[in-house]
């Protein structure tokens, strides 16, 4: 890794920080005061997008851990965020209990249904774990849409967020608990790819069996990113049930699941910082061309308005198709690269 210039690591934990130098957490804590004050000038609508990116950041970025760092193929990480959504939505509504207590026991609940749908991990990989996932997708939205206690196919309303008698109502005091349990996963994340448990992640994703051959538990760390990325994903259904307040099975589909690899790819994978730019990126790209829809459709009648609704699934497939030819690392490579040039200008080479 390129240091800014004068910058020297003199111990371990110096040169395994994230932020090493002063002006970076300027930089840093500027962000975060941006983000906390954001709601004071933003738009609603603007409010809204950032909800919607920090709730999907939160399921994309346990979807990086299982897919990207191990190596375990996953497109049906869709139903694993609703089992995180009707989990939540059934300890309040059903059993009284406060949000603040449904959210963490959602995300247990979810992690523990993961480790059962890892165990096939264990003995398949690859093409046939993808297509195992995907049972799992159609299994759990299946099983969820014909339970009475879910509501069946006309899904349940779910209670707002509350804290003591305060009611997170608006887009405006929803966000800061979107924001807040979005930093503490970020950081967990980081801090999970960081440690002996990361490092053992990535053995196994680029060779199981030399991983294997150094001692590394194959069987539980398997499981344990098929659980950390579930525990992630209940957190994000939790958010996201409280957030609209009406959930049903068709919400939570495989279309969905094959985003949140999207953006991973886009972002790059095996990176946090990948996820970051990844979920950003397709989330204001699909609100660009929700919004460019209608304008475009009704400037060309005579194509018809269904060709242009189908508009941002063609829009991401095309994104899709072009970093897996121009830029297959990622958008955080091309980071990575602008940082060097920038630390070691004009002696860049």
């Amino acid at each position: 890794m390129h240091l800014p210039s004068g910058t020297y690591s003199d111990s371990y934990q110096k040169d395994m920080a994230v932020i090493h130098t002063r002006w970076q957490w300027f930089l840093f804590i500027a962000f975060l005061l941006a983000l906390f004050l954001f709601p004071l000038f933003g738009t609603t609508s603007l409010v809204h997008l950032l909800n919607s990116i920090g709730i999907t950041l939160i399921a994309v970025l346990g979807l990086q851990i299982l897919t990207g760092y191990t190596g375990q193929i996953s497109l049906g990480h869709s139903a694993f965020i609703a089992l995180g959504a009707y989990s939540s939505a059934m300890l309040s509504a059903k059993l009284g209990l406060p949000f603040f207590l449904s959210l963490p026991l959602s995300g247990l609940t979810t992690a523990v249904a993961g480790l059962l749908i890892g165990l096939p991990s264990l003995r398949i990989k690859g093409f046939y774990l993808a297509m195992a996932t995907i049972a799992s997708q159609f299994i759990i939205i299946f099983i969820i849409g014909h339970l009475k206690i879910t509501g069946g196919p006309y899904g349940m309303s779910v209670p707002q967020a509350k804290l003591g008698s305060f009611i997170f109502a608006s887009e405006r005091s929803y966000y800061y608990i979107v924001l807040i349990v979005g930093i503490i996963m970020t950081f967990v994340a980081l801090n999970i790819t960081r440690t002996r448990v990361g490092r053992a992640l990535i053995a196994i994703r680029d060779n199981d069996l030399a991983a294997e051959l150094l001692g590394i538990n194959i069987f539980y760390y398997k499981l344990l990113s098929f659980f950390v990325a579930s525990f992630f994903a209940g957190i994000a259904g939790s958010l996201q049930a409280h957030y609209i307040t009406v959930i049903h099975p068709e919400q939570f589909n495989l279309t969905d699941s094959i985003w949140y690899l999207g953006m991973i790819i886009v972002g790059g994978m095996g990176s946090i910082t990948g996820t970051v730019f990844g979920v950003g990126f397709m989330m204001i790209l699909r609100e660009l061309v929700d919004i460019a829809s209608p304008i475009v459709a009704s400037s060309f009648p005579a194509i018809g308005g269904s060709a242009f609704a189908a508009l941002g699934q063609i829009v991401f497939g095309l994104v899709i198709v072009l970093f897996l030819i121009f830029e297959p690392r990622g958008l955080y490579h091309r980071w990575e690269m602008f940082k060097a040039y920038y630390r070691l200008h004009p002696f860049s080479y």
